[in-house]
C-alpha cells in the first residue's frame, strides 16, 4: 500500500526541501542594502506617499479590470463556439453576432470613460485676461548664458559686413 504512495511522498519532500533551500540560498546570499525605495510597496504604477490606505484606487483601475474580464469571457464564449460552429448553424452565428456586439459596446463604453488613456490629464487653460494664449516660455523667457551649440566662432550676416568695414 506504502509502494504507491512511495513516488507522491518523495515528491513531496523534494519540493519542501527545494522550498527551504531556496529560502536559506536567497537569505544568505542576497545583498542587503534596504532603502525607503526598496521597501516600499508597488502597486500598479501608483507612486506611494503619505496617503490614507484606506483611500480609494483611481477607477481607471476597474475599467481595465473590467476590459480585462470583458474580453477573457469573450474567449471563453468563442472557444466552444469555433469547435461546434457547424452543428449550431445559423442560431449559434445569430448568437455570437449578438454577443460581440455587446462586448465591442463595452468597449467603446469603456474607452469612452478613459480606461485606455494612462498620460496626464489633460489641463484646461482658463479663457481670462491674465493668461495669454499667444505668450509662452519660448517668447517671453531670455535665456542668459545659453548658446547655441555648434554656432561658436561663426559671425552672422550683419557682424561679418561690420568687421569688413573696420578693416578697410
Amino acid at each position: 500500500m506504502t509502494s504507491q504512495y512511495l513516488p507522491v511522498i518523495a515528491l513531496l519532500v523534494l519540493a519542501v526541501l527545494f522550498a527551504a533551500i531556496s529560502f536559506v540560498a536567497s537569505r544568505l546570499l542576497a545583498p542587503r542594502k534596504p532603502n525607503d525605495r526598496k521597501e516600499a510597496p508597488y502597486e500598479c504604477g501608483i507612486i506611494p506617499a503619505n496617503e490614507n490606505p484606506n483611500e480609494r484606487f483611481p477607477v481607471r483601475f476597474y475599467l481595465v479590470a473590467m476590459i480585462f474580464i470583458v474580453f477573457d469571457i469573450e474567449i471563453i464564449f468563442f472557444y466552444p463556439w469555433a469547435l461546434s460552429h457547424r452543428s449550431l448553424g445559423l442560431f449559434g452565428l445569430v448568437a455570437v453576432c449578438i454577443f460581440a456586439l455587446a462586448v465591442f459596446e463595452s468597449f467603446i463604453y469603456l474607452i469612452g470613460k478613459g480606461a485606455l488613456e494612462w498620460g496626464p490629464a489633460k489641463q484646461i487653460k482658463p479663457d481670462d485676461e491674465m493668461t495669454s494664449q499667444t505668450r509662452n516660455t519660448l517668447n517671453t523667457v531670455r535665456r542668459i548664458g545659453v548658446r547655441k551649440v555648434g554656432q561658436e566662432g561663426r559671425l552672422s550676416a550683419e557682424e561679418n559686413i561690420q568687421k569688413e568695414e573696420a578693416g578697410n
